[in-house]
């Protein structure tokens, strides 16, 4: 499909931007386990995110989609793994938070590290080379030249009823899966694990977030 064909394509559904953007969300609990993904959508949503900027125009990004049973279940053991570091460490990192949104949120993701297998599409997005500094310009240069295809994609899969969440726990095992999937680690980073199937329920809604008188600054901190 052509990026000049997306507004009328198949399938979307009639969202405002606004709608698009503000109910987007992090869907865990609600992916269909059981309900086959058309790669036809996945790519009309790489079409879509293939649109977003990059430094230079570089467009040095690559969608790996898992659909195998056997590799989606050896990467989502990478991710349990990954997940069960962050569960050991999460307590020192979330002091100050609101444990009535805490408690959820464990419960939420606690379903998709059990579940990640099962989800009939696991999405490794990736950066055509390493990052080997920490300059904060180079890093910001590096990583925002891709997560926006990233949060694209995510956008364009809600619209067509795909729920996505972005994960980042098989990270910690980044070398492994990448010799589980083929990618060439050496000149290839992987951003994430995105989840991607058809969310069952009711319609999403806006989350709870601070107003945005709270988090808005003028002129100076």
């Amino acid at each position: 499909m052509s990026a000049g064909t997306l507004a009328g394509a198949p399938g979307l559904q009639a969202l405002s931007a606004d709608e698009l953007l503000t109910t987007t969300r992090a869907v865990r609990r609600r992916l269909d386990l059981g309900r086959p993904v058309p790669r036809s959508l996945l790519l009309d949503c790489v079409t879509a995110a293939v649109q977003a900027p990059s430094a230079s125009d570089r467009q040095d990004w690559h969608f790996l989609f898992v659909e195998d049973p056997a590799r989606r279940a050896a990467l989502a053991g990478w991710y349990a793994r990954g997940y069960d570091i962050v569960a050991r460490t999460a307590p020192s990192e979330l002091q100050g938070r609101d444990p009535r949104r805490l408690g959820p949120a464990r419960e939420s993701s606690r379903h998709l590290r059990d579940h990640m297998a099962r989800v009939p599409v696991l999405l490794v997005p990736c950066v055509g080379e390493r990052l080997r500094t920490a300059a904060v310009v180079r890093q910001a240069t590096f990583w925002g030249s891709v997560l926006p295809a990233v949060w694209s994609f995510m956008l364009a899969a809600r619209s067509r009823g795909l729920g996505t969440v972005l994960t980042t726990a098989h990270l910690f095992y980044e070398p492994e899966v990448a010799a589980l999937l083929g990618i060439p680690h050496e000149t290839v980073t992987q951003v994430g694990l995105v989840p991607v199937a058809f969310f069952i329920g009711a319609e999403l809604r806006p989350a709870w977030r601070l107003p945005a008188e709270r988090v808005t600054h003028w002129d100076a901190w």
